[in-house]
């Protein structure tokens, strides 16, 4: 039985396009409502399109979709109707962080200040600013933490949109301190207000807010227009949450080999990638370990082979010498002989490329990096797997700086 969020409280804040409600159940979390409206250059233009909070909350639903499923913490929860979505309450940090495409990434923050149109802040003007938000002073790490969000964020968006040939060319966003916690998540509504998009890198063929602040006179048919654009983001933006392309195969020299199979298909599936177990020895079976690599290259699905083979491990340089396709040892190292036993894994025939790991989580993340060349969604969930380690460690030193 879904959750009744009809119960509207407090406004919380309301801003130029989206209102957002405090849920009378439901502590914790709010009900971000978007608006028919348009703004640009800090209000100096405004104007009502129809429809444009329809299409605004399901641009955000599919962005948010995406980081969500790629494991990013951010507030939105899932939708709620046409124009709004549920999403946890967070009080805001008045930063905007701005990224933008180039040779190398460009990032600006901007100070929110209306009274001064949102004056340009440097690192050291955010540091010194010095405030506390939800509990949360924020510092140096604080400041980071945001950054390396900021730009993990962007990369991944710019990865998704490149494969529908679409450059995403600059993008900005907010963040906020999770109501009741120390913790920092994206907390802004992303849609067609947020960034900047060219199909083919062409300029020319801009389908974002810039149309409408490029107007020289904003009338009907202008507005029709970059309706019709913002709709076409909404449709492709949607194709973006793609199921995965590839899979991961691991054969197994011996059914005793199971549990070490499966700790590398655990880290597999939390990265979202299919996993398959198979029982084939090498030495034993020769016919049919090359069947069954006839039926996996036959499907025409991506596929890294992971071979698990302790003893002779004649499994994996034996799918190696049979296959384009990459193949990576990864044998269960047992207590006797184990070190001799490594060398068949790794002392290998020539003309033969199938590196050895030992460790089951290397295995399926080196699979993971193979696969995420050709797949956002992997590459996505990897770029995630590392903010948060990132982060996990700059928290894990404040704690022990603060524990002093």
């Amino acid at each position: 039985m879904s959750a009744d969020y009809s119960k509207l409280g407090a406004k919380v804040i309301e801003g130029k396009t989206k209102i957002v409600y405090d849920l009378v159940d439901h502590p914790g979390k709010v009900l971000i409502e978007s608006k028919d409206r348009i703004t640009a250059g800090n209000n100096a233009r405004a104007h009502d399109m129809e429809g444009k909070a329809k299409i605004s909350t399901a641009t955000a639903n599919s962005v948010f979709e995406l980081l969500n499923s790629a494991g990013l913490k951010t507030h939105w929860l899932h939708q709620h109707g046409d124009r709004s979505y549920i999403a946890y309450k967070c009080h805001m940090i008045p930063i905007e962080w701005v990224t933008r495409q180039g040779q190398l990434l460009l990032l600006r923050v901007f100070f929110f200040d209306d009274a001064n149109n949102d004056p340009q802040w440097s690192f050291e003007q955010c540091l010194a600013y010095g405030k506390s938000y939800g509990g949360l002073l924020i510092g140096r790490n604080e400041l980071q933490i945001m950054e390396k969000m900021t730009v993990a964020i962007f990369e991944i968006l710019e990865k998704a949109w490149a494969t529908l040939n679409c450059s995403l060319i600059d993008m900005k966003i907010e963040f906020g301190v999770k109501d009741g916690t120390n913790e920092i998540i994206l907390a802004d509504i992303i849609d067609s207000d947020s960034w900047r998009l060219w199909p083919s890198g062409d300029k020319r063929l801009m389908k974002d807010k810039q149309v409408y602040r490029n107007l020289q006179e904003v009338t009907s048919e202008a507005l029709d227009t970059v309706k019709r654009n913002f709709e076409w983001v909404a449709e492709r933006v949607a194709l973006l949450n793609t199921k995965p392309r590839g899979r991961v195969a691991i054969f197994m020299g011996s059914a005793s080999d199971t549990p070490h199979c499966e700790k590398i298909r655990t880290v597999c599936a939390s990265l979202g990638i299919p996993c398959e177990l198979r029982v084939s020895s090498a030495h034993k079976q020769t016919d049919q370990t090359m069947r069954l690599l006839g039926e996996y290259e036959g499907e025409g699905i991506p596929t890294v082979f992971i071979a698990v083979a302790g003893r002779s491990n004649g499994l994996g340089p034996v799918l190696s010498g049979n296959t384009s396709w990459p193949v990576i040892n990864c044998p269960p190292i047992s207590a006797d002989w184990g070190a001799q036993d490594v060398w068949s894994s790794l002392r290998l025939p020539s003309g033969l490329g199938c590196p050895t790991v030992t460790q089951p989580e290397a295995a399926a993340l080196a699979a993971a990096q193979i696969l995420g060349l050709n797949d956002h969604m992997v590459w996505a969930k990897l770029k995630v797997k590392q903010l948060n380690t990132w982060i996990s460690l700059v928290e894990a030193d404040r704690k022990v700086r603060d524990d002093k």
